[in-house]
Formats: C-alpha cells, structure tokens, sequence
C-alpha cells in the first residue's frame, strides 16, 4: 500500500488528463507512474510480516502483563506497550492490502476501510517514530540522572507523553479518515489512495507543503535521537555512572546491553524511515508533476521511474519496523530480557513456563526494589542492576 492519502505520507500515482472543472484551474497533464513489481512483492512481503508481526507483537502483550503483575511497570514498560499497540494496528491492516495487491491495485473494499487501514499505516508509522524516541530520550536519562531514575516514579510522566504522541498522530491522521480515499479511473479500477488524477497546481501544492513539513519534522526527531544517543554512548564509555563505574564484568556486560539499546533503536530509523523520507520528497514532486512555480520538477521518465520503484521499496521497509520493535524491547530493559530468557528455557523443558518465569521475575522485583529503597537512603551507593545500563 502507499501509505498516504492527500494530506499524510503519500500522494497519487497516478495524475491522468481530465476536463477541467468549471470555474478552477486547469489539471496538470501526468502519466501513470507504477511499479509491476510490487503486485508480487507486495502479497508476499506483507503476508510474511503480518504472520511474524502479529505473533511477536502478541507475545509482547502477553509478557507486558506478566510483568504487570509484578507492579514495576515503570515509564519505559508504558512506551512499549502503547508502540506495541501500534505495531498491531499497523499489522491488522496488512490483510486489506495484501489483496489490493493481489488483485494488481484494485480496492474491492468499502471507502471506509481504504481511509481506516490507510490512517492505520500513517499513525503506526510515526508513533513509531515518537515512541522510540521516547524511548531513547529515557535510557539517556537514565544514564546520565540514575538517581534521580532509580528513585522516582515516572509513570505518570510515561502516560502524559503517549497522550500528545497518539493525539498528535491522530489528528495528524484526521484529515485520511474525513476525505474520500478511494478513486476510480476510466478502467473502472478503483485504487485506495492512489489516481487522484483532477488535482489543480494549487492543491497539489499544497499536498506538497504538507509532505514536506512531515518530512522536516522527521529529520528533527532524527538528529535528536541521534545527539541523544550519542551523548548516552559517550556518558556510557568515558563517563562515571553510578551503575557503570567499575570494571567488573557485570558492570561491562550492563554497559554493553545499553550500548545494544542504542544502536538497536538507530537501527530501526536507519533501516525503516530514514530511506522513506530521504525519497518521499523527490517522489512526491515527481508524482504530482506540478506545472508551474515552486515545486515544479523536469525530470525524464526514466528518472520518474527508479524514484518510483525506490519508493515502493522503502514502504516494505518501513513495513519491518513492526518486527524490528521487539528486539529493541529485548535490549531496553532487563526485566523484559530476563522474562523472555527464562520463558524461553521453560517451554525448553516442556514446563508450565509463565507462571514460573513471573514467580522468578517476582523475586528479582524485590530484590530491585530493596535496592532502590537503599538508594534513597544512602544515595552515593553504587545501583544495583536496575534503571541505567539494563
């Protein structure tokens, strides 16, 4: 799917001649750029992580309630779980356009559901981006201000910040779900959020504004999270953190996994999103063909074209973010790691293996706990394995 409509990530492929309406400009005159391929990658693609995504994205919840129970559900756990249930929003779209594909880009589905899983691909693409952002804004704290991490209680921090991010995003996503999405061209083909071939130069100008202000805000939240990052690198290699200040091989170990965190989460970007919107803004002028002023482009067709194709295969990529989340869980937090390990060993052993793993988890929550409560009475003693370099 192209993951647009007018006003979000993506605009029309397709930009045929048509009578001008009465009284408004004149259309411009564009061809249909599309890409064969991806009418047998695509199925493919998608089938595949619809599979892996829901089964990995499931198991995610159903660990984020085990560990619920254990009541050390702290801001990170709340970041993960509201970009889990993004992650599922995103997967439980992926059946509708598994066969828009199959059936070579023809929308057999009401309009509705082509706005609804096209807003669904829109939210889950950049609360991603929030939350993972988030994410990494909380392992720097924690890295950089452990005491103050170890002794205070952010959840409700956690949920104000996944309020903005999801009120953002959806009224973000508003504009998909009140407009029609779906078009029909003179085959009597009807695509879902693609052949919005009557666009004025004025209203594909401004397709293009909103297009490229989303793009800006990307690169913002990139290079943040990419300072963030590196100064949390930085603390963690040459600083003396409270927790990371010894040389001792657990103390190595943790720094290790935080380092892991870290570059598990610029990963994500580099590989999901930073390929998208690097070529979102080339590909949407391209696409929009505009006539006249800013934004006007004179590239040949063959330029069109590799945009094009470069295009649909940064939309799979961004596609993987749904598998890629979870691994970053496994390197955030050693709660989350801890569980999984021991989940994994007991379904090994053929044993009743959730409620031993959160039996287990409960005594290493104690002891967490014991430790933060030492912490705040004698804070310049060194943490135990908990906030900063899990």
């Amino acid at each position: 799917m192209t993951k647009m409509s007018t006003w979000t990530t993506e605009t029309a492929e397709m930009m045929e001649t048509s009578p001008p309406h009465p009284g408004s400009a004149a259309p411009n005159i564009s061809t249909f750029l599309d890409s064969e391929f991806r009418y047998i990658l695509f199925p493919v693609a998608y089938g595949i992580i619809f599979v892996l995504g829901l089964l990995a994205n499931a198991y995610v919840l159903f660990v984020m309630r085990n560990l619920r129970k254990l009541k050390r559900m702290g801001e990170i756990f709340i970041y993960m779980t509201n970009l889990t249930v993004a992650d599922l929003l995103f997967v439980s779209a992926l059946p509708f356009w598994i066969g828009y594909y199959s059936r070579h880009g023809h929308w057999v589905y009401s309009d509705f559901m082509c706005r609804l899983t096209g807003s669904f691909f829109f939210i889950n693409t950049y609360c991603s981006i929030l939350f993972l952002g988030a994410i990494t804004v909380n392992r720097h704290w924690a890295v950089v201000r452990p005491l103050d991490a170890a002794s205070s209680d952010h959840r409700c921090r956690g949920i104000v910040v996944c309020i903005i991010i999801w009120g953002l995003t959806i009224s973000m996503a508003i504009p998909s779900l009140m407009n029609p999405g779906i078009q029909t061209d003179q085959n009597n083909i009807t695509r879902c959020f693609e052949g919005f071939q009557n666009q004025t130069d004025n209203e594909k100008k401004l397709i293009a504004a909103i297009h490229l202000v989303i793009i800006a805000a990307f690169f913002v939240v990139f290079f943040l999270i990419v300072v963030c990052n590196s100064l949390t690198a930085r603390a963690l290699v040459f600083g003396n953190t409270p927790q990371c200040s010894t040389r001792s091989k657990s103390s190595l170990s943790r720094k290790s996994r935080a380092l892991q965190t870290l570059l598990a989460v610029v990963a994500v970007f580099a590989l999901c999103f930073l390929p998208h919107h690097v070529i979102q803004g080339p590909w949407t002028l391209a696409v929009l063909q505009i006539q006249k002023g800013w934004g006007q482009v004179d590239w040949d067709q063959n330029t069109l074209q590799a945009l094009n194709d470069t295009h649909q295969i940064t939309l799979l990529f961004m596609g993987l973010n749904c598998l890629l989340d979870p691994v970053v869980y496994f390197f955030a937090t050693t709660r989350f790691r801890k569980y999984i390990m021991a989940h994994i060993k007991k379904i090994g052993k053929g044993e009743g293996c959730s409620q031993t793993a959160v039996t287990d988890m409960s005594l290493e929550s104690r002891k967490q706990s014991l430790a933060d409560q030492s912490l705040r009475q004698h804070p310049g003693h060194k943490l135990a394995d908990g906030n900063i370099c899990n």
